[in-house]
């Protein structure tokens, strides 16, 4: 006596066993109501995106700091605490400050040319011998030195467009910032749920791409303290600094003057080309003393990247400058303040996972240990 097979749990036809008509719309339905709701999460958190991604970066990159501080003080709660409210004092305090002190500048600058008070100095005759475009030059600025009205109401439809930006961008400021100390806070919080997080993010790599997904991981996690720690965090030291010391001295427009040094160190070109000029203001204004001591104080600004990055950037940083720049002008356009910082980080991550990926006889797993910690970053809660 032959049994019959056993029922399958799909719904089949009697004649070719494939799936039925009904199992078929049953799994499209499945699959549109997932679809549904993951666009319909998306749609909700997408105005938080950038907040949450750095978050999520700013706390990658003090970690280390923070597991080191626990340690040392015997609770991560404090430990999380005194992170947070240094980040806000170091980080937070002097870009509120240098952003307020950027539009104050800006806003002086446009009541001086609407009242006619601004003056522009005689251009010096060598710029004439300036290759190709001396000759404009020397002609745009004496038009600016005797006559300002005249050379603004030719300029007049250039800069009403790029004015209007400016001013756009600088409305912008307040929320931005304030955008920046909710993404300080939220990191905060990530750093007690580290560890769980850590072990998501392993797990989820792991089923991507097996062992070279957590060799991505690992490699992702490097670059992002490298660049945060050994990029941002020494041009926000450079640019702090420099409009500290720049304010002891009263020179004009400090806050402008630090926020184009900051974004100078980010795309490693250094602060020269801003100091410099400022050097030879001092001494052609100041009396001997105070130019002086001023060249003095800013004279390691000079200098302070070659002497931080070594100690805070675990492995040599490959980043070439260019992704760097892109980084920090496609970020700054898409998302103002916080993307002058995401923008290159991101940028570099993506720089060296393509890097790796298309040397298929790399390892990327074999990254140097953190000398923060002497981790190697992709450990339980140092992610």
């Amino acid at each position: 006596m032959v049994e019959d097979p056993p029922r399958t749990n799909a719904i089949r036809d009697g004649t070719s066993g494939s799936p039925s008509i009904e199992a078929k719309i049953t799994d499209i339905a499945r699959i549109g109501i997932v679809g549904l709701l993951a666009y319909w999460a998306l749609t909700l958190i997408a105005p938080f995106a950038i907040i949450l991604i750095w978050a999520a970066i700013l706390a990658v990159a003090l970690f280390p700091a923070y597991a080191r501080l626990g340690r040392l003080l015997g609770s991560r709660r404090l430990s999380s605490f005194l992170i947070t409210l240094t980040c806000l004092a170091v980080i937070v305090a002097p870009l509120t400050a240098i952003a307020i002190s950027f539009a104050e500048g800006l806003q002086a600058l446009l009541a001086r040319l609407a009242d006619g008070s601004l003056r522009v100095p005689v251009p010096p005759d060598y710029i004439r011998e300036w290759p190709v475009v001396g000759e404009r030059i020397h002609a745009a600025w004496s038009m600016a030195s005797g006559n300002i009205e005249a050379l603004l109401s030719k300029l007049e439809p250039s800069l009403m467009q790029a004015g209007s930006k400016v001013l756009g961008k600088v409305a912008s400021v307040g929320a931005e910032v304030l955008s920046f100390v909710v993404s300080v806070l939220i990191a905060g919080f990530l750093f007690g749920s580290a560890k769980r997080l850590a072990e998501m993010a392993q797990r989820f790599a792991g089923r991507i791409g097996g062992q070279r997904g957590i060799g991505f991981l690992k490699l992702a996690t490097a670059t992002i303290r490298n660049v945060a720690r050994g990029v941002i965090g020494v041009a926000l030291l450079q640019a702090f600094l420099c409009g500290l010391v720049l304010s002891l001295f009263d020179v004009p427009a400090p806050g402008a003057i630090a926020f184009v040094v900051l974004v100078l160190c980010i795309i490693q070109i250094g602060p020269a080309l801003v100091l410099l000029p400022v050097m030879i203001w001092a001494w052609a204004t100041m009396d001997f003393g105070p130019a002086l001591l001023l060249t003095i104080l800013l004279i390691p600004l000079f200098v302070i990247d070659n002497v931080m990055k070594p100690i805070l950037v675990a492995r040599g940083l490959s980043t070439p400058t260019l992704v760097i720049l892109l980084g920090v002008l496609g970020g700054t356009l898409s998302y103002g303040l916080i993307g002058l910082f995401l923008g290159p980080i991101v940028l570099s991550v993506v720089h060296d996972l393509l890097m790796v990926w298309a040397r298929s006889d790399a390892a990327p797993d074999k990254i140097p240990p953190d000398p923060a910690t002497h981790d190697t970053g992709l450990e339980p809660g140092n992610i």
